[in-house]
């Protein structure tokens, strides 16, 4: 189910998980370093969500890019999701729940330690 957050489209953790690993998308932690090491949604990208550019992200505009940050009050991952908007991607979402709301569902993380 799609709401909006900020004025972009969200999706759910279980939508997120679903979705079949191919080059169309990208998923993206804009947490800090530290975070994304400790635990991140398995194929992630960590990117700076204030200093990223179109060299950070796919060539194609067509991409749907799903970013997230820690949890539903953090307003990172829609203004990273925003940006990637203003930059010419049209397939920008959000995971609003985060990673703590992946991780409350119960869903596979991978670590710098390991995968889970």
């Amino acid at each position: 189910m799609l709401a909006l957050l900020m004025g972009v489209k969200s999706m759910s953790c279980d939508e997120v998980h679903v979705l079949p690993p191919a080059a169309r998308t990208w998923v993206i932690d804009v947490n800090d370093a530290s975070r994304f090491a400790r635990a991140h949604v398995p194929g992630a990208r960590n990117l700076d969500p204030q200093h990223f550019t179109g060299r950070d992200l796919p060539e194609d505009l067509g991409t749907l890019l799903v970013f997230y940050c820690s949890n539903p009050m953090c307003r990172k991952a829609p203004l990273a999701a925003r940006r990637a908007k203003a930059m010419g991607y049209a397939n920008a979402r959000v995971m609003a729940a985060g990673i703590q709301g992946w991780i409350a569902a119960r869903l596979p993380v991978e670590s710098a330690q390991c995968a889970t």
